[in-house]
């Protein structure tokens, strides 16, 4: 059994705009990097194996904040990139409401995040607990496959647990 405690990227410009981000690279706001810096405090007591991250500048950031105060390294995984949105990305609501969607599909993104889970997890198989810094999007597909459903989306820097045992998810929250 493998726990997983995930954790949503910090805030940017965007997140503050209600622009969707997606695959679009944003960083960190500098509210963003304190919610990091806040996270790492709180994640200091914590028995950790490891930290993983998407690619994407805003959660790699702050894996990296974490990590520094961890003092572990941050691996990196492609896989765990926010669904891509195409042509809704940068968009508010209101600017959705009036395009036709073209992007990755809801279940494209499930398959690929869950694929990147469980090879991390399957990485360290003997009980460990791992840090996964992701986003909105493929936390919710996460939720989904232990759950039947997905919560509603976490707020940046927050976290849901879950557990990978005999080749599936398990919430703990």
């Amino acid at each position: 059994m493998t726990t997983l405690l995930l954790v949503r990227h910090g805030e940017t410009d965007w997140n503050a705009d209600g622009r969707l981000q997606g695959q679009t690279d944003r960083p960190l706001s500098e509210f963003g990097r304190r919610q990091a810096r806040q996270l790492a405090e709180e994640l200091a007591g914590e028995e950790l194996d490891a930290i993983y991250a998407s690619d994407l500048a805003r959660a790699r950031e702050t894996a990296q904040i974490v990590a520094e105060r961890l003092g572990l390294p941050v691996a990196l995984d492609p896989d765990l990139r926010e669904k891509d949105w195409g042509n809704w990305e940068g968009l508010t609501a209101v600017e959705r409401d009036r395009v036709e969607f073209v992007g990755e599909s809801t279940a494209a993104h499930q398959e690929r995040t869950l694929r990147a889970l469980r090879r991390i997890a399957e990485q360290h198989p003997d009980g460990g607990r791992i840090l996964v810094v992701t986003h909105g999007g493929s936390m919710r597909r996460a939720q989904t496959a232990a759950m039947g459903m997905a919560l509603p989306v976490v707020e940046n820097c927050g976290r849901w647990l879950c557990v990978y045992e005999r080749g599936g998810f398990r919430a703990l929250d």
